[in-house]
């Protein structure tokens, strides 16, 4: 039954932009999931995909996250109110989660980022995470582990096909 609401919770969320190279930059210490205080236009905007969520960090302001960079492109049709495509944009958290997330960057060596925007309920939600930055040597690392499992992996397929 849990695999059955998992399943069912994924098909009710549809992402908007995902942060790639975040997991290849930052080894990943902690997440969050919150939501984003949006205007109209902003919405619209995400809903057509017209977000960058690369440069785009979190900070904590007088006890409350916000999410600074987040590039959301204007909205043609708001010509009347458009917003600011770069502007800081206030996540909703618990007090105990932003509490938690200034106690681990207090500690100095971790930034919060963006992971993932998705729309859940009709609501945008926001995955953020406490990150550390890796090094060279950690990402040469990881590029050789790719390599190898792809390998790894096109060998097993010949295997079973019967041309390996």
């Amino acid at each position: 039954m849990a695999t059955d609401e998992k399943q069912a919770r994924k098909d009710a969320q549809k992402l908007i932009a995902d942060n790639r190279r975040a997991r290849f930059d930052y080894e990943i210490m902690d997440k969050y999931e919150g939501g984003l205080v949006l205007t109209g236009s902003e919405v619209k905007s995400m809903r057509a995909g017209k977000v960058d969520i690369v440069d785009a960090y979190a900070s904590i302001d007088h006890g409350e996250l916000w999410l600074k960079q987040l590039y959301v492109a204007p909205f043609e049709m708001a010509s009347a109110f458009p917003h600011e495509p770069r502007r800081a944009r206030k996540v909703l958290l618990h007090k105990r989660e932003i509490a938690a997330i200034g106690k681990e960057i207090g500690r100095g060596g971790l930034t919060v980022v963006p992971m993932r925007l998705y729309f859940s309920k009709g609501n945008v939600k926001v995955e953020l995470a406490v990150v550390r930055g890796k090094k060279k040597e950690d990402k040469r690392a990881d590029i050789a582990k790719k390599t190898a499992d792809r390998d790894a992996r096109a060998a097993m397929g010949r295997a079973v096909r019967g041309k390996g």
